[in-house]
């Protein structure tokens, strides 16, 4: 995947590794310095996170790719040794002006840096001076959570729940199946199916550790339950059928099990791996999917100084489209409430949802930013409103069902009453988040941000009139 100019001579691990870098294991060639030569220079060449041949029609479209932290310690030794300047180029960025690269080390995500793009290159200095800040901005380590490291490699299902995606879905699996992880297998779920694209497609790979079960009635969280039940692993790790997994992403997922004595959920981040249009731009900046690169370990017994609305502010503990649950914990805390989810009048809320109820119960829920899953925002208007819709809908819907238990009702009424303040400045910054800004706001609905509370009020009534049904998960 990678390329070399005439006068570029390529790192070791730059751009023709980089299918070895997307694994999370960091080839030992990374720290040895680049070979220059002759009239050569030390040249860091990057592949976008997902490819796309064509150039962005958006004037404001941001390229999307990674950097390891070696190959910028290589390119700069050898820039020093060489005595000429190192250079950054990016492929397929023909129309980009700004680059989003995520910063990366062995089995760790460091943080995001932003770069102006000229020529299809971003200037090296500026990489490293961004890249040093950002290793100094870490405020905790993966090793310092690490208090009881699996002793033996966990057998994991991974879900994937799907309807009338194909083509996605092509992209995800192949994706999964490609995990370094030693002893897993697929479960796809094809949730109330039009056609049999999904299963001819999975009956067509012919591989051994991909299973297809259909559940016939129309509902994301019936189908989680029905991938549950189906599940032959004590560790189950769902994703959704738009995203790209790292190579790497399924045995750090495990691995975070480990980070405490009681962990039973585990969630990653979701960057997204594409952001050419308006409409993916807006989302990206609205929701909080991959803002820090920090661990984090969730506790019921122990609120967090800096979540004030805990246990109620449930934008830290991850997302549906990337997360990880003991099965066993899953399915005694009711699996998940059929109410909620895609497909149902409420449209979304069954992960924070169940988020919430194994916090609950007593068990340890780990944000680990280093399991990553690339995500394919919605593209259009048409897409975005749809999608905004949803998860306003659910978060009433969830909201409903937090305030129909009185013990939960209680809590969340106290939790007002001490933290008022954290509160209106937390409706005041997602307000202002909702605001398109001035870049995109020509290209999107009017009503994109101030909609959100309205459908915030559908979504109570949806979830109160809806009939109970099992896995409710009270």
């Amino acid at each position: 995947m990678g390329w070399a100019d005439p006068c570029c001579g390529d790192l070791p691990g730059s751009g023709g590794n980089h299918d070895r870098f997307r694994s999370g294991q960091v080839p030992p060639s990374l720290v040895q310095e680049g070979n220059v030569s002759g009239t050569d220079f030390p040249c860091l060449t990057l592949a976008p996170v997902l490819h796309n041949p064509m150039p962005p029609s958006w004037s404001g479209a941001i390229w999307i790719g990674e950097v390891w932290l070696d190959a910028v310690d290589s390119a700069s030794q050898a820039s020093v040794s060489s005595g000429r300047p190192a250079v950054c180029r990016l492929q397929n960025a023909e129309g980009f002006s700004r680059a989003r690269l995520l910063v990366r080390g062995r089995e760790r995500a460091v943080g995001f840096v932003d770069l102006a793009v000229n020529d299809s290159e971003v200037a090296f200095s500026d990489l490293r001076d961004q890249v040093v800040a950002q290793q100094y901005s870490l405020t905790r380590s993966v090793s310092a959570q690490a208090k009881t490291g699996p002793t033996e490699v966990a057998h994991v299902t991974v879900i994937v729940c799907t309807r009338d995606r194909t083509d996605m879905l092509k992209s995800a699996l192949a994706s999964i199946l490609a995990s370094n992880h030693p002893d897993f297998g697929v479960l796809v779920v094809d949730n109330a199916p039009s056609s049999d694209a999904t299963r001819e497609f999975v009956t067509g790979l012919a591989d051994p550790r991909v299973r297809l079960i259909t559940e016939p009635v129309p509902g994301l969280s019936r189908a989680r339950n029905a991938g549950l039940l189906a599940a032959t692993a004590d560790v189950v790790a769902f994703v959704d059928d738009d995203v790209v997994v790292d190579r790497d992403w399924l045995n750090i997922l495990v691995r975070g099990f480990g980070y405490g004595d009681s962990v039973a959920c585990v969630s990653g981040m979701v960057p997204a791996g594409e952001l050419r249009t308006p409409a993916q731009a807006y989302f990206e900046n609205r929701v909080s999917w991959s803002e820090s690169a920090d661990v984090r370990v969730f506790e019921w017994s122990q609120a967090p100084k800096d979540v004030p609305l805990f246990p109620f502010e449930v934008r830290h503990y991850g997302t549906g489209a990337n997360f990880a649950v003991d099965r066993r914990v899953a399915l005694s805390v009711g699996g998940f409430d059929e109410r909620l989810g895609a497909g149902t009048p409420a449209s979304g809320g069954e992960d924070i949802d169940m988020f919430f109820r194994i916090l609950r119960s007593g068990r340890q829920l780990v944000n680990e930013p280093a399991a990553i899953a690339w995500h394919r925002h919605r593209s259009t208007a048409d897409d975005l409103r749809a999608q905004t819709r949803g998860y306003g809908l659910g978060l009433g819907a969830w909201l409903a069902k937090v305030a129909s238990d009185p013990a939960m009702a209680m809590l969340a009424a106290k939790t007002v009453v001490r933290q008022g303040s954290a509160l209106v400045r937390h409706l005041r910054s997602a307000s202002q988040s909702a605001t398109p800004s001035a870049a995109v706001a020509d290209d999107l609905p009017q009503d994109i941000g101030n909609g959100t509370w309205r459908y915030v009020l559908k979504g109570i009534w949806a979830y109160l009139v809806t009939p109970r049904v099992r896995g409710a998960g009270s």
